[in-house]
């Protein structure tokens, strides 16, 4: 437990400030900001490649989705707690350095529109703080790691998200390749994102020999209601990137036409 917590602890934010400092120092004619938002994003997909092979490992091995224990649903938690912490003050760093004045203050302002613009994402983070890891560590009991890992693997799409942002801080907005990931994030998210909450209940119908819409109505409904607050915001974001794939998919029909 210790040995997880306090090496991420130490890894995430390290590694944050030293390709930060790596960025300007190789590309010193970019702003700043660019710098922290590049790092942030290799930061997270880098997280988000544990989480989703730790998870996908999860699954591959859980024969009874009930019962059925495997050490990565318990350990892979002490690193997503630093990393979630981590990540709360790298989305404010990274904010602040793009919203500051000429006095370069930390300004209160610029917090309290800080927690205004983020606000959605904030309230995720600390909903898996204070809800999803007390109920994953001590909550549940000896029960439901399979259901643990497919939480962990819904951050498959991650690496896909962050790869648009890189691209687009590097001006290739309109290359093949923004369009094959822009495909690339919208499959895995809808996947990984979505449709892995109707998979979890259609996992425990199979082993209960319940019908699929059966399922909610023989699971704890605390169950149900964590579902609900998960896969909420998901849907959100999904219309969002449904959105961006929508005006790439305009652009590139205008500039045909022209």
């Amino acid at each position: 437990m210790l040995l997880p917590l306090a090496c991420t602890a130490l890894f995430f934010p390290g590694f944050f400030r030293l390709c930060a400092w790596g960025l300007r120092r190789a590309l010193p004619r970019w702003p700043l900001n660019d710098c922290l938002t590049f790092s942030s994003r290799l930061t997270s997909s880098i997280q988000a490649v544990l989480a989703s092979v730790s998870g996908l490992l999860v699954m591959w091995t859980c024969d009874n989705v009930i019962t059925c224990r495997h050490w990565l649903a318990q350990e892979y938690i002490w690193v997503l707690i630093p990393y979630m912490t981590y990540d709360l003050g790298a989305m404010y760093i990274c904010y602040w350095y793009r919203n500051r004045g000429e006095d370069k203050k930390h300004t209160f302002t610029i917090f309290k529109n800080f927690l205004k613009h983020d606000r959605l994402m904030l309230t995720h983070h600390i909903f898996i703080l204070t809800v999803l890891v007390p109920i994953a560590q001590v909550l549940r009991g000896e029960r439901g790691d399979f259901f643990v890992g497919c939480i962990f693997a819904a951050e498959f799409s991650t690496p896909f998200v962050s790869l648009g942002r890189i691209l687009i801080l590097l001006k290739k907005q309109h290359t093949f390749l923004y369009k094959v990931n822009g495909i690339l994030t919208l499959g895995t998210f809808l996947c990984f994102r979505i449709l892995i909450f109707p998979f979890m209940y259609w996992s425990y119908s199979q082993k209960k020999g319940l019908r699929l819409l059966q399922t909610p109505f023989h699971i704890p409904i605390y169950c149900n209601v964590i579902n609900s607050l998960l896969i909420m915001p998901q849907l959100y974001w999904f219309a969002l990137l449904c959105k961006k794939a929508i005006q790439m998919f305009d652009t590139s029909q205008i500039k045909k036409a022209s």
